[in-house]
């Protein structure tokens, strides 16, 4: 099997692909440990007074800006975000920590939309309009974070730091009354006959266990099994994650002397110690993602170093270059219209197995064939694959093929019907169970680096927020109709 992508071809052996979990699994349910004793912890109940309940599960970017939201609409609303680790700890590193906050370039949101991997025909509908890259950076801008947007349309905090970010998020949930827990992490969730969610509540640091009913569930977990575990237990399905966004190992002793060489005309990419990467080569790690897991990340990637030139133009050049420099060590010079540097250039000239002493005059048209061709298909067996830093992304999580708004479905021809549409983007919420949100990673969609994986983050914890925050405010008023009801008969009876 291989798969096409600009400037390169990746080949690679058949494999199964990753399957999609059915919903009791057992792979992302956590295994039982024994504890010596159970203890009812009141830190939530006692710290809520009404009924009315939101539990954001992930204190991350989605579950931060959805409870934002929701409490901004709902203030009576009672949000609690619980998360296992430190808030925000992924927008914190992120960056190499400045926060790589959204993308700038994409005005157009089919054009936005084509930057995901997994869910480039599902965000064609609603999902950005409801709240795109604009709508993300007037926020942060509105709540005192300056904003600047590079030449390749990555937009960071001006201050180059990522706490300029975090620290805002978590001073408007702690205004706007958002509870944040960390240290917790939520084991079960299930269904109560009053049409509640009932959530097991687990201390990581004490033998600790609280069991609270929420009216709200938003699980926006990013790609913990945390947020699968729940998926599943209230119905929904799971294709099994894998990496996305990642370097390529390659063993080429020849290959790591060129370390620090980067290719503009090619993505651009970077050559390193390990192998390859810069942002082209995780654009491609991210499309064939799921393939190249299948096929233990191992295979034969081919690189155009010259796209812009035709190889009959890269042989005429050559040819052209050899008749006026006949003199000349082949080391020493080469055609400047293919714009190479002279470390690169004696590698093609070591795996061509030509010799840097010899003269130009002395190169057979053949072998400057050959030249040509490694220029414009190089071959390099890849061994495995290395790590970005600045980002952690997975593909898979609850299906995409689950997902569909129904404004989407008139505009796009997709072998799905309403009927498999189990959450609509326009809400967030999943046609499973009713008042069960969903934001984020954990879900199928994953975009390429420079800012996508954020604004799903923004847009569906936002989408999320909106229309729970629209619920609870409905919800409240019905309330208060009906407790005026009741008094007005109380009334009508004494009189």
């Amino acid at each position: 099997m291989s798969f096409a992508f600009p400037r390169f071809i990746f080949h690679f052996g058949a494999s199964p692909k990753p399957s999609i979990l059915p919903t009791n699994h057992g792979f992302f349910l956590f295994s039982p440990k024994k504890r010596r004793f159970n203890t009812t912890s009141p830190l939530i109940s006692a710290q809520l007074s009404s009924e009315n309940l939101l539990v954001v599960v992930g204190g991350g970017a989605a579950g931060i800006y959805g409870a934002i939201r929701a409490k901004t609409l709902a203030p009576d609303l009672n949000v609690v975000v619980i998360e296992k680790g430190k808030p925000l700890s992924k927008v914190k590193i992120s960056g190499g920590g400045r926060c790589n906050v959204t993308n700038g370039h994409c005005a157009d949101n089919l054009i936005l939309a084509d930057h995901y991997p997994r869910g480039y025909k599902e965000l064609r509908g609603s999902f950005f309009s409801e709240h795109g890259p604009k709508d993300t950076m007037s926020w942060f801008t509105d709540h005192g974070v300056e904003l600047k947007t590079e030449d390749d349309g990555r937009v960071f905090p001006a201050s180059n730091n990522s706490s300029s970010v975090v620290n805002c998020l978590l001073s408007e949930a702690k205004q706007r009354g958002v509870l944040v827990q960390t240290g917790k992490v939520v084991t079960t969730a299930s269904m109560t006959a009053g049409g509640k969610f009932l959530l097991k509540i687990e201390k990581r640091t004490v033998d600790s266990v609280e069991h609270v009913e929420a009216n709200y569930l938003l699980i926006a977990s990013g790609s913990s099994r945390q947020g699968y575990t729940l998926a599943t237990q209230l119905g929904h399905s799971i294709i099994d994650p894998v990496p996305s966004l990642f370097t390529f190992k390659i063993e080429d002793l020849r290959l790591a002397e060129l370390s620090g060489v980067s290719f503009p005309k090619v993505g651009p990419m970077l050559v390193t110690h390990w192998g390859l990467s810069g942002p082209v080569i995780l654009r491609l790690s991210a499309w064939g993602a799921c393939d190249l897991f299948c096929s233990d990340y191992r295979g034969t990637l081919f690189v155009d170093f010259i796209p812009d030139l035709h190889i009959q133009d890269v042989k005429s050049f050559l040819i052209e270059h050899k008749n006026q420099f006949v003199k000349q060590k082949v080391l020493n010079s080469w055609p400047s219209e293919l714009g190479l540097v002279k470390r690169f250039w004696k590698y093609i000239l070591d795996r061509e197995g030509l010799n840097g002493d010899t003269l130009w005059a002395s190169v057979s048209n053949n072998a400057l064939s050959s030249v040509a061709s490694q220029l414009k298909q190089c071959s390099f067996v890849v061994k495995g694959k290395g790590i970005f830093k600045d980002e952690f992304v997975t593909a898979g999580g609850v299906p995409l093929s689950e997902v569909l708004s129904l404004s989407l479905s008139l505009s796009l021809s997709l072998s799905l019907s309403l009927s498999h549409a189990h959450i609509a983007l326009s809400t967030m919420e999943s046609r499973i169970q009713s008042n069960l949100f969903f934001a984020g990673e954990v879900l199928n969609v994953d975009g390429i680096t420079g800012g996508f994986n954020f604004q799903n983050a923004w847009s569906g914890g936002y989408i999320a927020g909106t229309s729970i925050g629209n619920l609870a405010v409905a919800a409240g008023l019905k309330d208060e109709e009906e407790l005026s009801l009741q008094s007005t008969s109380r009334v009508v009876k004494v009189n």
